[in-house]
Parts: structure tokens; C-alpha cells; sequence
């Protein structure tokens, strides 16, 4: 076939010789188009003549012309099999007595067990770990791979590569005391809760989130500790914000840049007090009314010492002449939450 296509590209075979030959800028000749036309079809006939397996109908009808003594040369015509083709089917059925095909190895795995075993042991060890360290890892005990076979592997074994989900920061001493809090504040009535202004400071990202990262697990698992990561307040690219609720609404919305009038500081003790001092009473008597407690967090910032001094200290006069009462505990959980917005 490689001289015959020679051939075609000389231009020795082919009916059309009156046709010039194309020339690039170096003068090479090339092939004409019907040529090439001839090249094409040569190859194609070339590829057709490759074998294939025989559909389990093909070879039931070889079984039954050859038990009704038709000749091996009779069947390959009138099926359009190959004589020993039919001679292979005949003496597969004799002896295994099967006429389905079998099947095909196909290309062997590039990882052992003892691979696929160490690359889940390493996403289950640390799932943040990426298809290049594992690469790395695999290779420093000799076994080089590719990552998208890794990444087969782990697929095969239900894992997939997610966005983790980003969750507070809450110590077990914490979660504790906010579940006491919210079975002790469980039987209050609606009443109890519309007497509330709700305080707390939040971080506001100006462009876009901390940033994400991805973790190999398995469907069902999100809110697992080792596929989840941590975020903490007070990060970089935010402003920081002071607001306060009550059952009939939202109160003011204060920026600590607005207070401070530097966006280098930072919310501490003093800031805090000031915003008490100004937003606390007006936002209290819109929405509540004279008499009402004060909700707040276990922050730094309301536990130091000048800030219970000052709450001690402050008095917001109500018409019967009584302090009004504040209350600093553990930040309300979900349950709270839920009868506050009931």
C-alpha cells in the first residue's frame, strides 16, 4: 500500500494526467485532489478489512448451515464470513459449547489495589489535599500516574471535588453554653421576647468572599469537622458594622469608620461604649419603648472590664425612675432564634 501511494503521489496512477500538479513556494510537487481523493479510500478500504466480533445471531446461524451439512465454503458465502472465520465459531462450540462472546481484558489498570488503597487513605487523612501532592506522593514510593487517573480513582470511589462550606469558629465550651441558653429561654412567652433589643457587630466584605478552597469527600458529609473550614471575623478587604433588631423592626446601622473617622482602627472596648452611649436609648425608645433589655454576646469587647463598669454606671431613665435592666450572655442559638422570629 505505501508503494501504491507513492505511486498516487507522483501522479503514476491516476486517469487524470492532463491535471498540473500544485507547487508551493519551495516548488515541491503535491498531490493532485482526485489523487489524494484515490489516497483516502484506499485507507478506508484498508480499515474495513480489520475483523470484528460476530453478533451471537451470526454465529447461531454458522451452527445451524453447518448441523443441516452445508459446506464451510456455502456458509461463508451466503453469511459473507470469512471460511475460517466459521472453522473458529465451529470448533469454539465443541469445545466450550458457547457461542457469546467473551469478554475483552481491555488495557490494564495503571494502579494497583495497593494504590487505589493509598490514594483514599491520603484524601481521608487530609482531605484538602490536592491531585498534585498526591501525584507526588505516589511517585516518591514509585508509582508515577497522571492526575486525571488519581482523579478516575476517586471518582470511582464517590468522591468529588467541592467547595467547602465555611462555619464559625465555636469551641465545645461555647456550644455548650449556647444550648443551656436556649433550653432555660425555651418556655418564655411572646411577650418577653418583644421587651428585647438585639446588639451585635458583623464583618462586611467590601468585594467578595475570604476565599475558597476544595475538598475531596463524599456526598452527605459537607458538615463534617475535617471537610469543613473555619472563618473568624475581623479579616482584611471589610468594614466592621454595629446593628440592633427588635420584634417590630431593625434599628441604626452604624460603621465603625463613621465613629472612629479612621478606617485604620479597629472596633475595641471604647468604640463600643460610644456606640452604646449614642444609638442604645433612640433605637430602644422607636422600637420598643421604655422599658427593655439589652442583648449582647460573650465578645471581648462586652465582657472587658470597662465595658461592665460602664453598663453598671450607665442609667437610661424610664418614666418610673428605674435603671433599666441589661443582660450580657452567651450569644442565642438557633432555637432562640426561631422564638424571636415566631
Amino acid at each position: 500500500m505505501g508503494q501504491l501511494a507513492s505511486q498516487l503521489f507522483h501522479g503514476q496512477v491516476c486517469d487524470i494526467p492532463s491535471l498540473p500538479q500544485l507547487q508551493c513556494a519551495d516548488k515541491r510537487p503535491r498531490v493532485h485532489f482526485k489523487c489524494a481523493i484515490c489516497i483516502w479510500n484506499l485507507l478506508l478500504s484498508t480499515l474495513k478489512m480489520r475483523s470484528k466480533e460476530l453478533s451471537l445471531s451470526v454465529n447461531q446461524a454458522i451452527i445451524r448451515l453447518k448441523k443441516q451439512n452445508k459446506p464451510i465454503r456455502e456458509i461463508a458465502r451466503t453469511l459473507g464470513v470469512a471460511k475460517t472465520t466459521d472453522w473458529n465459531i465451529l470448533i469454539k462450540k465443541e469445545r466450550t459449547g458457547e457461542l457469546s462472546n467473551t469478554k475483552r481484558p481491555g488495557r490494564p489498570r495503571k494502579t494497583t489495589v495497593v494504590d487505589e488503597r493509598r490514594i483514599l487513605s491520603l484524601v481521608n487523612k487530609t482531605p484538602f489535599t490536592t491531585v498534585g501532592q498526591i501525584k507526588n506522593t505516589l511517585w516518591e514510593v514509585g508509582v508515577c500516574v497522571s492526575k486525571s487517573t488519581i482523579k478516575r480513582r476517586l471518582h470511582q470511589s464517590k468522591y468529588r471535588g467541592f467547595t467547602t462550606r465555611c462555619e464559625p469558629l465555636v469551641s465545645l465550651k461555647n456550644r455548650k453554653a449556647r444550648l443551656e441558653f436556649a433550653k432555660q429561654h425555651l418556655t418564655k412567652p411572646s411577650q418577653f421576647w418583644n421587651k428585647i433589643l438585639w446588639t451585635d457587630e458583623t464583618k462586611i466584605n467590601l468585594y467578595q468572599s475570604d476565599g475558597k478552597r476544595r475538598v475531596w469527600r463524599r456526598k452527605g458529609t459537607a458538615h463534617d469537622p475535617k471537610h469543613t473550614t473555619s472563618s473568624v471575623k475581623h479579616g482584611g478587604g471589610s468594614v466592621m458594622a454595629w446593628a440592633c433588631m427588635a420584634a417590630n423592626g431593625t434599628g441604626s446601622l452604624v460603621f465603625i469608620d463613621d465613629v472612629t473617622g479612621d478606617k485604620s482602627s479597629r472596633m475595641n472596648s471604647e468604640v463600643f461604649r460610644t456606640i452604646l452611649s449614642a444609638h442604645i436609648q433612640p433605637n430602644a425608645a422607636e422600637l420598643i419603648g421604655r422599658r427593655f433589655t439589652v442583648q449582647m454576646d460573650n465578645d471581648p469587647k462586652h465582657t472587658a472590664k470597662a465595658t461592665k463598669e460602664f453598663l453598671k454606671g450607665q442609667k437610661w431613665l424610664a418614666s418610673s425612675g428605674q435603671q433599666k435592666r441589661v443582660c450580657c450572655v452567651k450569644r442565642i442559638c438557633v432555637v432562640s432564634v426561631l422564638m424571636f422570629t415566631m
